[in-house]
């Protein structure tokens, strides 16, 4: 879970998992995962030992904080794999691979987002689910300035163009919202 400082939950892992019904034995990817694997593990011990995660990301740096992890923790259904997302088919992951892919705060951070979503949409099965969770654009005691947040209604928009089906939109936590796409 991300945390605010004081101990409120910015943003819930497990409510997110549940919501984009991630289940044991899936293939599952969190693009963009972060140094710390905030849904990493969560995704890892959801999927169990007949599922996969993979935790990519384009830090070098955040991987390694997460292989040291696995290690400690003696995950073995965790893979790292670094990638530059916004690059078609530079992730190391077969096309039509994943039951779910996840960009969860991961599209704000570049100008290229149409590319990281189709790059995700590669990788999915067909009826496979894309799960995002972002900024809500209204002013927030912190996060990202209001125009690099990426805003709902112009991202439901793009995914419909990249043969994506919008199935559910939920509050992903007090200053953010989620959306689940369906490749069709």
């Amino acid at each position: 879970m991300y945390k605010i400082t004081g101990g409120g939950i910015l943003i819930d892992a497990n409510h997110i998992l549940e919501k984009a019904q991630i289940a044991e034995g899936m293939q599952v990817a969190d693009l963009g995962c972060g140094t710390l694997g905030h849904f990493v593990f969560p995704l890892a011990k959801t999927v169990g030992k007949r599922g996969k995660v993979y935790a990519v990301d384009i830090l070098k740096m955040a991987l390694d904080t997460i292989k040291r992890r696995i290690k400690l923790e003696n995950f073995k259904n965790i893979e790292t794999v670094w990638s530059d997302l916004e690059v078609f088919k530079a992730t190391k992951i077969e096309s039509s691979s994943l039951d779910a892919a996840m960009l969860l705060n991961t599209l704000y951070l570049s100008h290229k987002r149409a590319e990281i979503t189709r790059e995700s949409v590669r990788m999915l099965k067909q009826g496979g689910k894309l799960i995002i969770v972002e900024w809500q654009s209204a002013n927030t005691p912190f996060g990202p300035p209001m125009n690099e947040r990426v805003k709902k209604d112009s991202l439901i928009h793009e995914a419909g163009k990249l043969g994506l089906k919008l199935i559910d939109e939920f509050i992903a936590g007090q200053y953010h919202y989620g959306v689940i796409f369906e490749k069709i």
